[in-house]
């Protein structure tokens, strides 16, 4: 029994926490229930209480179970307080007062003082408790009385009664045969007893005495009825109706007269009480529980009432936190993703096999010319800073769009110009005895000209095109201007594999430092959400706890406990993309000679104009798609604000303030603007409402087939693709923006 009661202890306390996390008034009737069951959870006493309208001689019927004339009695609403009668080895009483003074006395005389009702019918005010100890048999097996004041005299009165039933392990309805069962009895007994839980009711009928034998007959029937109609929960084999003439069985205790104690209904009351008592207090649980269920179930309908409200302020607080930190998580990722693309087609270039296999040809042959320079700032300067502006303005597009650190331009320099020294002619050679052929060897640059100069040239197309590391033993007997070709060759190759490995170098630390600008700090959340998110767990683990205890004494609940609403991601740390750097190694690549074969073309015409190759072409485009999505993105984190700026309210002002005069111009406005989306629809080659999906998709389609870019050098195409792009470009804002 012990430790079933320290289950119980857990259940109180937990009814008790779920009662401050709602904040009742103390003088609410809600909290007083609480506190009241609470205490009565952890009484290991039996409390029998006797309750019923004042006159109806509830003290009188007391006091005949005690033998003695232990409580006030009166012909006038005498009992002002509730009297707990407890066992005591001699008769004393101990008043407790609101102020905490404690007041014994011996015998019950000070009852008059304290616990009856003053001339103006109040009770007492200052009074919190009083109880009376008395040496009876049937108190000394741990049962508890409780005199009640009579209802329906005062409101005060009424809600002590009320409060105290709901303390009660068995609750003794006394009734007055003369008139049975008024309304008020009635409503009372389904208000304060069967709606709270409180069914282990004995109904006592008292005065019968008092009416002829004809008219005791009537009542006893309707006394049947109403004991039957109500459904007390009691052992089986008992009685919920006993009629007990309560003046006449304290004049029978008094005087020892056993007959007339008997005959007034006393005897077999008190066997069938003991007998009730004895077989419900060894399980006081199965009669409190139900108490608790009732009270439980407004606490947690109490509680829901302020967690729904607060979860549903805070769900969306955390889904509109969550919007911004996915969107700005998905910019960070695209603009990675462009970022990593342009660096990885910059660390394409600047591979060695890849530069030799562009440049070589063309640089050998500047170089051949003495014309390097020039060459180096019109091409290849030109392709690197392209290459570069391409991978920065990626960090610029983050840098604007989280404002994290600014970012670094990307400075890929150039190595010293290559250097030639021309070989000693051959003396058996007339290889330069031609007119106006000028030879200046030994520095870092020289002169050709003539039919010897173009004679270089040419053998360095030719041994471009050669495998050299398979030629035969005849180049051993190769010619002067071959020999220089190879110097220039070989020159050109050490400059790029120092450009090439000083530049992914630098592309690696630069890719480095790009982790600082494509991020975002995650924001810290208001003081006022976070406190509302403590109040709120605060009372979820509260309603939780509540249905954990009682799920733990079998209490069943209709509600489910409550998940913790998942936080949107703070936790004060920077979010990149993560990005995996691939190390290039700058070192020669062995089959280097052998991607030279194919350059031949390129070396043989030194000024044209190359139209892109179509993958370059998708690659402007794919910039292009991810530039309009950052571009959305940018639009979305705005909105919300945008929103509160114009209201739907003052858009609808201003539509009712639309004159009459100005309705024709408008009308014709939208006119156009239908005439305008139909004819982009048929530019994009679309039936009129198609999808955005359909919309893009066209466009990409066709943006392929006419980019510029595909016909440089055919000046009448390249014209044509422009008017083209141009329509293409209008139809598509016009569809994007409808």
């Amino acid at each position: 029994m012990q430790q079933q009661y320290e289950g119980y202890k857990d259940l109180a306390d937990s009814l008790k926490s779920a009662s401050a996390l709602l904040n009742l008034e103390h003088k609410s009737q809600l909290h007083q229930d609480i506190i009241t069951i609470c205490n009565h959870l952890i009484n290991p006493s039996f409390r029998i209480a006797v309750f019923g309208p004042f006159n109806h001689g509830k003290s009188t019927l007391l006091n005949a179970i005690l033998g003695n004339r232990t409580l006030p009695i009166d012909l006038i609403p005498t009992t002002g307080a509730a009297i707990t009668v407890k066992y005591g080895s001699d008769v004393r009483t101990r008043i407790i007062l609101v102020d905490g003074t404690e007041i014994s006395r011996s015998g019950t005389e000070v009852l008059q003082q304290f616990a009856i009702i003053d001339g103006n019918r109040q009770m007492r005010k200052d009074v919190a408790s009083v109880e009376v100890f008395c040496p009876h048999p049937f108190l000394e097996t741990g049962v508890e009385l409780l005199d009640l004041p009579g209802t329906n005299d005062r409101d005060e009165q009424d809600n002590l009664v009320r409060e105290q039933l709901l303390s009660a392990d068995l609750v003794i309805q006394l009734l007055d045969a003369r008139k049975l069962m008024t309304l008020g009895e009635r409503e009372n007994l389904r208000d304060w007893l069967l709606d709270r839980g409180i069914k282990t009711v004995i109904f006592v009928a008292n005065f019968l005495n008092l009416l002829e034998p004809d008219e005791q007959k009537q009542v006893q029937n309707r006394l049947v009825f109403v004991a039957e109609s109500f459904r007390a929960e009691l052992p089986p084999g008992f009685s919920n109706l006993y009629r007990v003439d309560a003046l006449p069985a304290l004049r029978a205790r008094l005087k020892g007269d056993v007959a007339a104690a008997n005959s007034s209904g006393l005897a077999a009351f008190e066997t069938a009480l003991q007998n009730i008592v004895g077989i419900l207090q060894p399980n006081r649980g199965s009669v409190r529980l139900p108490r608790v269920q009732a009270i439980a179930s407004q606490i947690q309908l109490s509680l829901k009432a302020k967690i729904d409200p607060i979860a549903l302020e805070i769900k969306s607080f955390d889904d509109k936190e969550n919007s911004k930190i996915e969107i700005k998580q998905k910019a960070a990722n695209l603009i990675y993703k462009g970022f990593a693309t342009s660096v990885g087609e910059l660390r394409d270039w600047l591979t060695l096999p890849k530069l030799l296999a562009k440049y070589q040809a063309d640089a050998a042959v500047a170089l051949a010319e003495n014309n390097f320079k020039a060459w180096q700032t019109n091409t290849l300067k030109k392709d690197l800073t392209q290459l570069q502006f391409a991978a920065v303005k990626w960090l610029y597009q983050a840098y604007e769009f989280f404002q994290e650190e600014r970012p670094q331009d990307l400075l890929i320099p150039f190595p010293s110009d290559p250097q030639v020294i021309l070989p000693s002619k051959p003396s058996n050679t007339d290889d330069l005895s031609e007119p106006g052929s000028i030879a200046v060897g030994g520095g870092i640059g020289w002169l050709l000209g003539g039919p010897v100069g173009a004679a270089v040239v040419g053998s360095i197309s030719y041994l471009l095109n050669k495998n050299i590391q398979t030629q035969d033993e005849q180049l051993a007997k190769e010619s002067y201007h071959q020999e220089v070709a190879k110097l220039c060759i070989t020159a050109i190759e050490d400059y790029f594999s120092r450009f090439s490995s000083q530049g992914l170098s630098i592309l690696n630390e630069y890719e480095q430092k790009a982790e600082k600008v494509i991020c975002f700090e995650f924001s810290q959340q208001l003081l006022e959400i976070t406190n509302k998110r403590e109040n709120l767990q605060q009372l979820q683990n509260g309603f939780n706890q509540l249905l954990q205890e009682l799920e733990k004494v079998k209490i069943l609940s209709n509600h489910q406990p409550y998940k913790e609403i998942p936080k949107y991601t703070n936790t004060n740390k920077k979010y990149s993309p993560q990005p995996k750097r691939v190390q290039t190694s700058p070192q020669k690549d062995p089959g280097i000679k052998q991607q030279q074969e194919n350059t031949a073309k390129n070396s043989e015409t030194r000024v044209k104009s190359v139209s892109p190759r179509p993958e370059e072409v998708e690659a402007k485009f794919r910039d292009w798609e991810l530039n309009e999505e950052i571009a959305r993105m940018k639009a979305e984190m705005r909105s919300p604000k945008a929103c509160r700026q114009t209201s739907p309210a003052s858009q609808t002002g201003k539509q009712q303030n639309t004159t009459q005069g100005n309705k024709a111009p408008n009308q014709a406005k939208t006119q156009t603007e239908k005439d305008k989306i139909t004819r982009a629809y048929s530019i994009l080659g679309l039936q009129p409402n198609a999808s955005l999906v359909e919309v893009k998709q066209a466009y990409r389609t066709l943006v392929k087939k006419w980019h510029p870019d595909l016909f440089v050098g055919k000046p009448q195409l390249l014209k044509q693709a422009q008017e083209k792009m141009y329509l293409l470009n209008e139809a598509y804002r016009i569809l994007s923006e409808k």
